[in-house]
């Protein structure tokens, strides 16, 4: 294969070859660090290789004959949980926000951190499409009341929660993962992550999966849900929402009343400072989870000691650099304080 990956999406980005969409699908994979995104990619993509980690915005791409042609979906990876959110900006643009899906993966096994990168990634997530809406306003002033219309044409236009519904503006899928592990929790814990979650993709019209890279039946439902946003292939109604099972949700099959309310009791709901259902179940989760500090560059003084990116060699001469640093600074300030002694001195 000729010239690298990159290469290869640019010329495929500007080829219209016949009878195909110059408008390929995309899929765009951000979450939890060490979530399994790679992972997920790999099984759809039949690699059989070990994930590498992400450093930062990866890109590959999926092959479908479709007849005498071949489409292509396009497949982008944000790795290092919510602290490289700015990346959205490449895969997220002008060109692309009209059929690119997102998929927001998020670790099951780690419910203390849960909130911090779904809340996160949400926020800037939703910010990134409305800048691109922005950008595009004097050359598609309609593009945001189609994106909307076609929110709501997924999740039913008359959706009976549709009053308590923001549709994201385009597709979404909530992945939860490492389900193997996620499956060993007490029951409790495993009901109020489930249901937190299925609310979360409710009100946000999006599609909850769950997902395990070692068990094969949620690999091919995956592998499935991954095709339909690239390719276009028929979507699973198929719908599970027990606790005690991995949960598989459409979009815009749920309901405010199967999901139940918030594990609050009554008499401390009167107590709770929300403004808005949302918030309300943001405070029974991190009850329930208070969120811990995640280790990653955005949350620590110095990114250059995220244990990530250890190298040897560079850690040697930057500790070098440290040191030297260090005793520079002391020969500074005790040549200031002789100076100043000597002053007054004189």
């Amino acid at each position: 294969m000729e010239g690298n990956l990159w290469d290869l999406a640019i010329n495929q980005a500007k080829q219209n070859k016949e009878g195909q969409s110059s408008e390929d699908s995309a899929v765009f994979l951000l979450g939890s660090k060490n979530a399994g995104k790679t992972s997920i990619i790999l099984r759809f993509l039949d690699r059989d290789e070990a994930p590498k980690p992400t450093v930062a915005l990866e890109y590959t791409f999926g092959r479908r004959a479709k007849g005498h042609n071949v489409d292509v979906g396009h497949i982008w990876e944000l790795g290092g949980g919510a602290w490289l959110s700015k990346l959205m900006d490449i895969p997220l643009n002008p060109d692309t926000i009209k059929h690119t899906a997102l998929f927001l993966v998020l670790d099951l096994s780690q419910p203390k951190e849960l909130w911090h990168t779904l809340e996160t990634l949400l926020q800037c997530a939703k910010a990134r499409v409305e800048a691109v809406i922005a950008d595009m306003q004097s050359s598609d002033p309609d593009l945001k009341e189609r994106l909307q219309k076609a929110a709501w044409e997924r999740v039913g236009e008359e959706n009976p929660d549709k009053s308590m519904m923001d549709p994201f503006l385009i597709p979404m899928v909530i992945v939860g993962s490492k389900y193997d592990l996620f499956q060993d929790f007490d029951s409790e814990k495993r009901k109020v992550i489930c249901k937190t979650l299925r609310f979360v993709a409710h009100i946000h019209g999006a599609t909850l999966q769950f997902f395990s890279n070692k068990q094969e039946q949620l690999v091919s439902r995956m592998r499935a849900l991954i095709s339909h946003h690239l390719f276009g292939t028929t979507p699973s109604k198929t719908m599970q929402t027990e606790h005690n099972k991995p949960i598989f949700v459409p979009a815009g099959l749920d309901s405010i009343q199967q999901i139940g309310t918030p594990p609050i009791s009554d008499k401390d709901i009167g107590r709770v400072q929300a403004k808005t259902p949302f918030d309300l179940w943001k405070v029974a989760f991190t009850g329930y989870f208070p969120q811990e500090k995640i280790n990653d560059p955005s949350m620590v003084d110095d990114p250059a000691k995220d244990p990530q990116y250890k190298e040897h060699a560079i850690d040697t001469l930057r500790a070098q650099k440290d040191e030297e640093l260090e005793r520079y600074r002391r020969l500074a300030e005790r040549r200031a304080k002789e100076a100043e002694n000597n002053q007054y001195a004189a």
